[in-house]
């Protein structure tokens, strides 16, 4: 195993060294498919790496991690925020993919925090992730510096600012305030990716959400283009056709098998 591990690391390099030959020699479209190309590699050593946590690599099929970063256009020296970044399972390959020159801020509710506390103590443990920082604040106070970021990742986690809050101490999310305010962090170009479970059209967006943990697409797409930023595509790596929709997505029937979509909003440049 460990062979076949720096059979791939040596691999991963000489490829990753000759797409950038190719991105030096070339020219417009040429040039793009060059980075295209050095932007897998990154990814994919990133995937590879054999310091990643136990299990994590367990769940980069099911996630199709390669194809939602590559979506996103993660790279070297950017600068991205991780939104509602749970166990940090995102956090560590966008750690790994944009290099020393780059940066992650893991962002957490304080609830959310709390709940994910004992694997991002191991996620971060012995500054295992330099260039990572973890931020907590409540949802309607997120402060991010203006024109600051090269993108944003949600995954399976723009549905929970539509939550309902159960208690007194819980805050309901101004979605409006908080779009607007990731409006002005990203840089101009930069992207927002949304990867969720898919809602049937239509009906209560905050029962639905309390109800399944699934969010209607148009809901999202609704929500990025009004604070400004334009829809700029989708991925279908993890559409399925025969979920249920009327199911919670914790259903033994549906659990790890949704309909989940993955769009990419850009900010104009």
């Amino acid at each position: 195993m460990e062979d076949a591990r720096r059979y791939t690391g040596r691999l991963a390099m000489n490829v990753l060294g000759a797409a950038l030959a190719l991105l030096m020699l070339a020219g417009g479209a040429q040039m793009a498919a060059a980075g295209k190309a050095a932007s897998q590699v990154v990814i994919a050593t990133a995937l590879a790496s054999p310091d990643r946590l136990a299990g994590d690599s367990e769940e980069d099929a099911r996630r199709k991690a390669a194809d939602v970063l590559e979506f996103m256009g993660a790279a070297p020296g950017q600068h991205v925020l991780d939104y509602f970044a749970g166990g940090g399972y995102n956090t560590e390959l966008l750690s790994r993919i944009v290099g020393p020159s780059g940066s992650v801020t893991a962002y957490y509710s304080p609830g959310g925090a709390a709940r994910s506390a004992e694997k991002v103590a191991l996620r971060f443990a012995n500054n295992r992730l330099a260039n990572a920082k973890q931020l907590v604040a409540n949802v309607n106070e997120l402060q991010l510096p203006a024109n600051s970021l090269d993108g944003v990742l949600f995954v399976m986690a723009y549905h929970d600012l539509y939550h309902t809050p159960k208690d007194a101490t819980m805050t309901a999310a101004n979605i409006g305030k908080i779009n607007a305010a990731l409006f002005q962090a990203v840089k101009p170009g930069g992207v927002v990716v949304v990867v969720d479970h898919a809602a049937s059209a239509g009906g209560d967006t905050f029962k639905t959400v309390d109800d399944m943990h699934r969010i209607d697409p148009q809901v999202v797409k609704n929500d990025f283009t009004k604070a400004g930023f334009t829809f700029d595509g989708e991925s279908t790596v993890l559409r399925n056709a025969t979920d249920d929709h009327t199911k919670t997505v914790f259903d033994p029937a549906v659990r790890y098998k949704t309909d989940q979509f993955i769009y990419r909003f850009r900010k104009p440049a």
